[in-house]
């Protein structure tokens, strides 16, 4: 069934979880349930609207029960670290060849579908102020990258100051991508077109937070292209640093009459999925943090 004009918006989400749906599920079930979410609030009273979204409700219906083994879609939590270790996969993939100043078509999209995730991720409540900041710049650096190849030039890597890249409603469609900014690009703040949530992002990223291993972890959705002239390398074992673990949690009692709160169990069990997500990744200093955050909150009752 073809989307209607008025639910144009939601068109990448769907799009995002086509291409998810044989390699992760679980993506492309939380993309469809934001777009279903989002149309809803676009448009559910014309015909065609509501005919669309009833069929997109029925194929998430038909997707809960064939997942509902799995704990990513039976839990919230679970859900959310799922879409967030995903999301911040491909943001730090994208963010890597950024640095390193390798620009090409994958990066570009990494840096897009990171976006749409971090969209994806309201779902579960309110996005923290690290992921507002992570999906402004990743949409802005797919927007400027494509522009500045487009245009044969040379993409500055790393945050930098922005200068009006625009937004195509059409990037990710076959054929489309970013649209080309404007020849004398004011020097105020961006304007983004295509999702409504889109807000325009501050001036300057140079002080954007990158999460801990800002590096390509294990398993990068996007493959990484190395250049012709490149001579093969025998990967070499990098040395990890440990992280330095806190003395006092190494007492693991409760101090005096700590009374945890729902609420508190609910934030210990998160440190601990997101703890287990980094793992998958390598990422012990990540993961080592997280377990910190459980463990003090489970014997003071304080973050």
């Amino acid at each position: 069934m073809a989307l209607p004009p008025q639910l144009k918006a939601i068109q990448h989400y769907l799009r995002t979880a086509q291409e998810h749906e044989k390699r992760d599920p679980v993506v492309a079930y939380y993309c469809r349930l934001y777009a279903m979410q989002t149309g809803m609030k676009l448009d559910s009273k014309t015909p065609e609207c509501r005919k669309f979204l009833v069929k997109l409700m029925d194929q998430l219906e038909m997707m809960k029960k064939e997942l509902g083994d799995n704990e990513s879609i039976s839990q919230e939590i679970v859900g959310n670290a799922h879409i967030e270790n995903y999301a911040l996969k491909m943001f730090l993939y994208a963010d890597n060849e950024d640095r390193s100043e390798r620009f090409h078509k994958n990066m570009i999209k990494s840096f897009y579908t990171s976006s749409l995730l971090f969209d994806v991720l309201s779902v579960f409540g309110e996005l923290s102020e690290e992921n507002l900041q992570q999906r402004k710049y990743a949409k802005w650096k797919a927007a400027y990258i494509h522009n500045c190849l487009k245009n044969g030039e040379t993409p500055q890597p790393g945050p930098i100051g922005m200068e009006g890249e625009a937004y195509d409603d059409e990037f990710g469609a076959e054929g489309g991508g970013p649209s080309q900014a404007p020849d004398n690009p004011p020097h105020s703040q961006p304007s983004f077109r295509g999702h409504p949530s889109d807000q325009p992002p501050t001036s300057n990223f140079s002080n954007i937070q990158i999460p801990p291993g800002s590096h390509a972890p294990a398993n990068t959705p996007a493959e990484i292209p190395h250049p012709e002239a490149a001579q093969p390398v025998k990967p070499v074992p990098v040395p990890r640093t440990m992280p330095v673990v806190d003395p006092s949690l190494l007492n693991n009692t409760q101090e005096g009459d700590v009374r945890l709160t729902p609420e508190d169990f609910t934030r210990a069990q998160k440190y601990c999925k997101y703890a287990g997500s980094a793992l998958q990744y390598e990422d012990v200093g990540t993961a080592v943090q997280n377990l910190q955050k459980a463990l003090k909150l489970l014997t003071t009752g304080k973050e």
